[in-house]
């Protein structure tokens, strides 16, 4: 395989990164609205972005085995473009429990779609000899961005979000269709088994994998309840909502493209319990914050502090099991678990005592991400310090 083939592919893997974070991003900044239109309060809105959640991790205990039948290139292209143009149904739910099942859906092919293109990212990594994923990543925090951009300006101009969302949805799975073909045809070979439908983290990964789990809790949380904060608790304008969004997601992306440079200087575990007290004064910004200015402020700190954990709590508990793929897909398992509790904890304590209440909540787990940082040691270092 060529060099420009390789390249080719990752110019491909980008844009499907890119794509599934533009579709999160413009769905993320247009909940307000959505709320408005289904006329739910926190309980029944936390109860709807529980079912993305539900359907993520029940999809991608079947990702593995479709990738394996019918090749990584062929599911990432149909789930990608699958997941653009689902981008339209929420907006389209009249009624709570319609739109319970419209993000049900919404968030099957998701999760389908992460697992087969995070597969591709590594293949091309491998082949190419050098770091990818991360830039990887940090593209799906930039279409994030985009697309939470993108919402903040028809947020601002009184459009409609069934026709914004519908518009974004087409546009973008054009491009996925034509940067399709060029990701890599990779197949499995036919006397390689097919994968275990569910893999249980291994124990020594259980704590870093908590780790992760109070970080994807937190970034869950200021994704899908930053604009509505502003709006029902800072006093902002769906417009200043939304814009919310868009800054939580610019920070993010920030913190993950200039991450490496951070860790390679101070090493992951200080890397780590900086970001656990940048994102947790965040936290505590938000919690205080009655207008919108320092409430923005907050969620952008949360942004940028939690923006490398995830990939630290990945490489740490590589080294942990008792091989990388095993580790890494223990911490995923314990991290990701989160989108069970993230929507309905929040959503059922802020009907109980409101959004500033549900934020402290965030603002401990960010407190907790600080004091694990020594867990995520590399082998060598945690040698030297029990010595």
């Amino acid at each position: 395989m060529d060099l420009r083939e390789l390249r080719r592919a990752r110019f491909a893997v980008s844009v499907a990164f890119a794509l599934h974070g533009a579709v999160t991003g413009g769905f993320a900044s247009r909940i307000p609205w959505i709320q408005d239109h289904v006329g739910v309060g926190p309980g029944g809105l936390g109860l709807a972005l529980l079912s993305p959640a539900v359907g993520s991790i029940l999809a991608m205990s079947t990702a593995g085995r479709l990738t394996h039948r019918f090749g990584v290139r062929a599911v990432t292209r149909l789930a990608i473009g699958l997941w653009c143009l689902l981008l339209a149904l929420p907006p389209l739910a009249p009624d709570l429990p319609l739109l319970c099942a419209a993000l049900l859906l919404f968030g099957a092919v998701a999760g389908v779609a992460d697992v087969a293109m995070n597969a591709q990212g590594v293949e091309v990594e491998q082949r190419l000899g050098r770091s990818i994923m991360s830039g990887l990543h940090g593209m799906w925090s930039v279409g994030t961005l985009v697309g939470g951009g993108v919402g903040t300006l028809a947020a601002s101009a009184g459009l409609d979000a069934r026709l914004h969302l519908s518009g974004m949805a087409v546009v973008l799975f054009l491009v996925g269709l034509a940067a399709g073909p060029l990701l890599l045809d990779l197949r499995a070979g036919e006397d390689e088994p097919a994968p275990p439908p569910f893999m249980l983290p291994p124990r020594g990964v259980l704590v870093i994998g908590l780790v992760g789990f109070c970080a994807v809790f937190a970034e869950g949380a200021a994704q899908d309840w930053c604009a509505v904060y502003l709006r029902q608790v800072a006093g902002a304008s769906q417009a200043v909502g939304a814009a919310a969004y868009t800054a939580f997601a610019c920070m993010m992306a920030a913190g993950r493209l200039c991450g490496d440079a951070v860790v390679r200087r101070l090493g992951p575990v200080a890397t780590l319990r900086g970001s656990g007290a940048l994102a947790a004064l965040g936290g505590l910004l938000v919690v205080v914050s009655r207008t919108p200015v320092p409430a923005v402020a907050g969620f952008m700190l949360i942004g940028v502090g939690i923006a490398v954990v995830v990939p630290l709590v990945f490489a740490a508990a590589g080294n942990a099991g008792s091989s990388p793929s095993e580790g890494v897909a223990g911490a995923a398992t314990v991290s990701y678990a989160s989108g069970f509790v993230a929507p309905s904890a929040i959503g059922g304590i802020a009907q109980l005592t409101g959004l500033p209440a549900s934020f402290a909540l965030v603002t401990v787990l960010l407190l907790a991400v600080l004091l694990g940082a020594g867990r995520l040691a590399p082998p060598a270092q945690e040698a030297v310090q029990a010595a």
